[in-house]
């Protein structure tokens, strides 16, 4: 029935055991007045009903999809990390509010907050949040949510990520990083995959598939977390010696053994290993090895874009990274690569 802590059925009717006295408080019969009294009672703070305690159910409900299919409306864990971050501003600027009561200007008030405090681009994550929170209101009568406010709402102005990580840069830091780093810069580079998806890849990834002409193709299985696609990646010389040095010394990949793992054996989360690569990175460029920084995401849009110079169809890069259209493909290759032009060489008439 789903009821609140302390609150009871008996004879017909709900009651609320009252803490401390131990006293049993008839609240009626009918089902959700009890709910409401009882979350009430339960709520000395006065937060129930409220943006504050509606996002908390949220975060709630979040955490229970964590790792389900995106049939069941799964999640991944790190998105779920993202919305715990972003729930405490959010509650400080909206948490006193009836969920209804939330306009479309509050919004745009948040986010011209964010950007005031230089935090403009940390403010749009946290709105991505909150509409995410207001579409699940929308499916719970009882928030009296009815819109989205943060639809129609532009977010604040980011620039985009335009890093190209030329050959010699990729090369400096591979010779630095540890085993594990190595082998997660190489599988992003080759399959374009998201290099969250990657750190969960196991021996079970690999599968021999049965094409359309009967062939079997030894390929690296991927159900995209962000998109739901799944991708088959064919294992090609390049993958096999990516795969070989997975490996543990001397012995072939062990059923369940993770592609990349620490010394343990044990899967590294994403902010784990990326912090080993940043550190590394950042060391550099404080020696002026590298001009600017990069990190693991950057090395997807260098496979893609060195893909493009190496004339490899728009259309398979699409499907690796998961681009909705082909335009998105181009725009994402083509803002990495500054190819040197040449200038007008038209003759002018002599003066």
């Amino acid at each position: 029935m789903g009821l609140p802590p302390r609150v009871y059925l008996k004879h017909g009717a709900f009651y609320y055991v009252h803490p401390g006295s131990g006293k049993w408080e008839r609240i009626g019969t009918d089902i959700n007045e009890a709910k409401r009294r009882g979350n009430l009672y339960n709520d000395p703070a006065g937060e129930y009903g409220t943006v504050a305690y509606w996002l908390g159910m949220f975060l709630a409900d979040c955490q229970k999809r964590i790792g389900l299919p995106k049939l069941r409306r799964g999640i991944a864990q790190r998105t779920y990390d993202d919305y715990e971050a972003a729930i405490t501003p959010l509650t400080a600027f909206f948490g006193k509010m009836q969920p209804p009561q939330v306009q479309g200007y509050h919004v745009a008030q948040y986010l011209d907050a964010g950007a005031h405090a230089n935090r403009a681009v940390r403010a749009n994550r946290e709105k991505a949040c909150l509409s995410a929170a207001f579409s699940w209101m929308m499916r719970k009568p009882e928030t009296g949510v009815k819109v989205n406010p943060c639809f129609g709402i532009a977010r604040n102005p980011e620039q985009k990520r335009d890093r190209y990580v030329d050959h010699d840069e990729y090369t400096l830091i591979y010779g630095r990083a540890s085993k594990a780093e190595q082998i997660l810069m190489e599988l992003i580079y080759r399959t374009l995959q998201r290099p969250e998806d990657i750190i969960t890849w196991t021996t079970a990834n690999v599968v021999n598939k049965r094409e359309a002409d009967g062939t079997i193709q030894r390929v690296i299985r991927n159900r995209q977390a962000k998109t739901g696609q799944v991708v088959d990646i064919r294992i090609t010389p390049e993958m096999e010696a990516i795969l070989a040095k997975a490996a543990p010394a001397d012995a072939l990949l062990g059923p369940g053994l993770h592609l990349v793992r620490t010394r343990n054996g044990d899967p590294y989360t994403y902010d784990g290993i990326s912090a080993m690569l940043r550190r590394r990175i950042y060391k550099a460029v404080k020696e002026g090895e590298l001009t600017e920084p990069f990190g693991f995401y950057d090395l997807k849009g260098k496979g893609a874009t060195d893909m493009w110079l190496a004339n490899v169809p728009l259309t398979e890069i699409q499907v690796l990274c998961g681009h909705e259209s082909v335009r998105t493909t181009e725009i994402y290759v083509k803002s990495r690569w500054r190819g040197t032009v040449s200038p007008n060489k038209t003759a002018l008439p002599a003066v």
